[in-house]
């Protein structure tokens, strides 16, 4: 389909998690026409990535985290729960889980994630208001490039051939870039030398393996468990080497524990001038034992095991204040040094992954081994020889099959798919400069040139805003761009590209403050959140339930609704009633994106019903 001017065409760049999320709340937040472009270079990928995909997941891969987090909407916690226990197809599931009652606090099996957004997905095109449709195309994209009316995307299909797609905006959802790994160089190709796990011939190594066999897996992330676990279920009994340059072992969640938001003191020591590494991780350490032991003091009723958790989420408000302060050669080597470890205190994962492993060091098979993997290359009789730096000596440990859970490259200077080697070529993108991960984006996730300037009409979802998310909002670890933040990211960069094909030029420089205009309490993103007109609140109210809906006709009736009320609030033919429209969305947007709850208390904060649809039609 050509797009027209009554049409425009939105291209989403990666049909992962991030991609699908964000297709289905544009889908479900147009209210005009608009062609929405999931474009996809693995037909295999679409609607998982390379993490949920169904042929890279066998049954015993369960998510990290509960069961309970896995709703691809924030605002409807227990969506993906519900969905498994009252819709999934259960043809074919093994005895382990065909009759399986699934629960928040538990697990679930990670491929049936590609099911679950599959069917959200085709719910929100059939849902989805008149002339709004959704394409789903499969190529990889290789250039973009910008024109009169939008950006034209180069496409590469499976043949070899190129064609053009036009759009009048582009979401780049690309996902993980995997990292080159020097030290495989020798065995990238070796039969022996498992370097995408998370792949049918990744699984298909690991099932054939004879249960004797001697394994080593780089890494000790949770990926990493996943290997390890994979094999133990199976009935390994041969050693399992795991090999990790910080030796970060990760904690298992208790068996009822449930997501939680602490609000604990400012650490005003981390606002100090930073002087040296030390000095600052020696206030660091200070700051944390005495917030771990004020939580474990003044909240009794918070497992041992979460603490960590809730100081480092409550700290997060206040990171960008404390990072601002680190020059940035220094906070790059931090993040690089400290990352792992910050990740294993911001988060745990369910028993179902852990423990199997644990057992089975105490004592048992798997061993840790703390050091730096400098070479893995070719041995006699097929074997392969991994060389481990320690910090006491040099280490060689043989094995008949070494798995690499290490290598995800942050750095988009280093990336080699055309995509990136082309937008850093025409400076439509930077390297994210004070990190060195991820790229420049603003707050509304609108990509930045080196300049610091949109160049063309491109936002980024997922694990491209990594470095942003550290820096503006105080995510660190995983959490710079795992579900928690894609969520958000989907939430607001969908709102966003809707605004500008719905409601262009609706958001000038701010005016001066009046009541009319809802500017007095103008937040820093351009919304009106802390605006104490109660119209404007309950236009805000209004828009959120319409965002949060899932059947079209509810949504059109909120809609109906919000119209006549910004009717009230403007006169017949005033500008204004699109700046007012675009102000109700945005804040509805920080609303719906809220991190100082959990979203268990957002869904009782924005007034969403516990129990059928998110999207009750009742009167205020």
């Amino acid at each position: 389909m050509t797009p027209t001017a009554a049409r425009p065409r939105i291209v989403v760049v990666g049909a992962g998690l991030a991609g699908t999320a964000t297709a289905i709340r544009m889908l479900r937040f147009a209210r005009r026409p608009v062609e929405v472009v999931l474009l996809e270079r693995r037909s295999d990928y679409r609607c998982a990535g390379v993490a949920y995909h169904r042929r890279g997941n066998p049954w015993d891969h369960v998510f990290n985290i509960q069961a309970g987090r896995m709703s691809v909407f924030r605002e409807d916690v227990l969506d993906f729960v519900h969905w498994a226990n009252r819709e999934a197809d259960r043809g074919g599931w093994p005895a382990q889980w065909a009759d399986h009652e699934f629960t928040e606090p538990g697990p679930a099996p990670r491929r049936i994630f590609q099911d679950y957004l599959e069917q959200r997905l085709a719910e929100a095109a059939r849902e989805a208001a008149p002339g709004v449709l959704l394409t789903e195309a499969d190529g990889e994209a290789l250039d973009l490039v910008p024109s009169a009316a939008g950006v034209d995307v180069a496409v590469g299909g499976s043949d070899g051939a190129a064609h053009v797609l036009p759009a009048a905006h582009v979401v780049l959802a690309t996902g993980l870039e995997l990292k080159e790994l020097p030290f495989a160089a020798e065995v990238l190709e070796h039969p022996r030398f498992v370097r995408h796990p998370y792949s049918a011939d990744g699984v298909r190594r690991l099932e054939a393996l004879p249960p004797d066999a001697e394994v080593v897996i780089v890494g000790s992330v949770l990926s990493a468990y996943d290997s390890a676990g994979l094999l133990l279920r199976r009935g390994h009994t041969g050693r399992i080497v795991l090999v990790s340059r910080t030796g970060t072992m990760f904690r298992s969640y208790p068996g009822a524990h449930e997501h939680g938001v602490l609000r604990l003191a400012c650490p005003r020591t981390l606002l100090e001038p930073y002087r040296d590494r030390e000095e600052f991780l020696g206030r660091v350490r200070a700051e944390w034992t005495a917030a771990c032991a004020s939580v474990a003091r003044d909240h009794p009723e918070i497992a041992p095991e979460v603490v960590a958790e809730r100081v480092a989420k409550a700290w997060e408000p206040h990171l960008p204040e404390a990072l601002a302060r680190i020059p940035s050669p220094e906070l790059r080597s931090l993040l690089d040094e400290f990352g792992t470890a910050i990740a294993a205190l911001r988060v745990g994962a369910v028993p179902y992954t852990l423990e199997v492993v644990e057992r089975a060091m105490h004592p048992g098979p798997v061993r840790l081994l703390v050091g730096g993997v400098q070479a893995i290359v070719p041995a006699g009789s097929g074997l392969l020889e991994v060389t481990v730096a320690t910090a006491d000596e040099k280490l060689t440990v043989r094995a008949d099959l070494v798995v690499s859970n290490f290598g995800r490259e942050s750095d988009y200077r280093r990336v080699e798919e055309p995509l990136w080697r082309n937008l850093l070529r025409r400076g439509l993108a930077a390297p994210h400069e004070r990190t060195g991960r991820g790229l420049e984006v603003d707050h509304r996730g609108v990509l930045l040139t080196p300049a610091g300037v949109p160049g063309a009409p491109l936002t980024a979802v997922g694990p491209l805003r990594e470095g942003d998310e550290i820096v503006r909002n105080g995510r660190t670890g995983a959490f710079a761009f795992n579900l928690a933040a894609i969520k958000n990211h989907s939430i607001a960069v969908a709102a966003h590209v809707v605004e500008q094909l719905e409601l262009p030029g609706a958001a000038p420089e701010p005016d001066p403050p009046s009541a009319r205009d809802l500017a007095g309490s103008r937040a820093s993103d351009g919304t009106f959140e802390e605006a104490t007109d109660p119209a404007f609140d309950q236009a805000v109210n209004l828009e959120v339930r319409r965002m949060a809906t899932r059947s079209r006709a509810r949504r059109e009736r909120l809609d109906t609704r919000l119209d006549a009320l910004i009717g009230l609030l403007t006169t017949p033919g005033d500008p204004g009633g699109r700046r007012l429209r675009a102000a109700v969305t945005r804040s509805a947007v920080r609303r719906l994106t809220d991190v100082s709850v959990t979203p268990r208390q957002l869904r009782r904060h924005l007034g969403i019903a516990d129990g059928g649809d998110t999207d009750e039609d009742t009167e205020d």
